[in-house]
């Protein structure tokens, strides 16, 4: 599908990735640039690619699909770097979980004949680094594409059946509309379960091993979401800033209801909202995100981070590219 690929950043996603594409036929030959050694050596080792540098112009160069799958924080700074390496004709990407910004920070730097269409695999999990990734982590997931009106549709139609090859269900979708709908689905989410266990941190600390000792389902995933990147979901929360507080606001205000319903003992106000939510569960689960197995499928035969993720192995919450990933 593509002569050269090059993936900028080889964390989750981009490791992920470079497996799919290699799986599938898709480039001919993978370029991989990171600006760590460590991480390049273990790239290399796991036969990721076939050139390694932490040049990024030079990963660039001559590249046909180039993506970017850094901290979205640091998109800034590798499009000085690769502007100018940039081929005409070439597509240029993203997998970033923000696209208002990602569209903002990018654009001034996209030469002309260089086809910019921004995107968002919603995939991933907890772990980062090059050996997290899997090739099977995009089948029956979304990636939504979020292409400016004037985009070449070639390059656009192109971008799609790369990530169709994978095993992506591909969506085209409004920038800011992206990080509303994001902001609900994963990124509050994530806000919330960093602060809930950073609550267990704070307290003493024999409630605190206490509470670690007997963890129930619940709070195990909430530490599962709030294990995600440090650095990639600082700058989601510092990049989605107006769309966050919009959705964290609608939270509070029901969380405030929820919280009356439970001091004055209101039970069908409670069961009327635990109900409605229920709803909204099997409605997920109906439209193939996610499962009804027991323990939400995870495996137990052994250790859980030893065994490979499945396709059909869900996810809670939307964990978004670790290391170089959005997640």
């Amino acid at each position: 599908m593509f002569d050269k690929l090059a993936l900028i950043g080889i964390g989750l996603i981009g490791s992920s990735i470079a497996r799919a594409a290699r799986l599938n036929g898709l480039a001919r030959t993978i370029a991989i640039a990171t600006r760590q050694q460590a991480t390049l050596e273990e790239a290399r080792a796991l036969g990721l690619g076939d050139h390694y540098t932490r040049s990024n112009a030079e990963a660039v160069r001559d590249a046909d699909l180039v993506i970017l799958c850094v901290p979205v924080g640091a998109y800034a700074a590798v499009m000085a770097d690769i502007a100018p390496a940039l081929k005409p004709g070439a597509i240029l990407s993203d997998v970033g979980s923000v696209k208002g910004q990602v569209v903002k920070v990018v654009e001034p730097f996209v030469p002309a004949g260089v086809h910019f269409i921004p995107g968002h695999p919603i995939a991933g999990t907890e772990h980062s680094g090059p050996a997290a990734g899997f090739p099977e982590l995009f089948v029956g997931r979304w990636c939504i594409l979020t292409p400016r009106r004037d985009t070449d549709p070639v390059a656009l139609d192109r971008l799609t059946s790369f990530w169709g090859a994978m095993g992506s269900n591909v969506e085209r979708m409004d920038p800011a509309h992206h990080d509303l709908v994001l902001a609900i689905t994963s990124h509050v989410p994530h806000l919330i379960a960093y602060n809930i266990v950073g609550t267990v941190a704070d307290l003493e600390t024999h409630t605190r091993s206490e509470v670690i000792k007997f963890s129930a389902s619940g709070f195990r995933d909430f530490t599962r979401i709030a294990a995600s990147d440090p650095v990639m979901w600082r700058d989601v929360f510092l990049t989605n800033r107006d769309a966050v507080l919009e959705m964290l606001g609608r939270f509070l205000e029901d969380l405030s209801q929820l919280q009356r319903a439970v001091r004055v003992g209101d039970g069908p106000a409670m069961e009327a909202l635990f109900t409605r939510t229920r709803a909204i569960r099997r409605s997920i689960i109906t439209a193939g995100q996610e499962t009804a197995a027991a323990d939400f499928g995870r495996p137990h035969g052994g250790s859980e981070a030893a065994t490979p993720t499945a396709p059909d192995v869900p996810r809670i919450g939307i964990r978004e590219h670790g290391g170089g990933e959005d997640a």
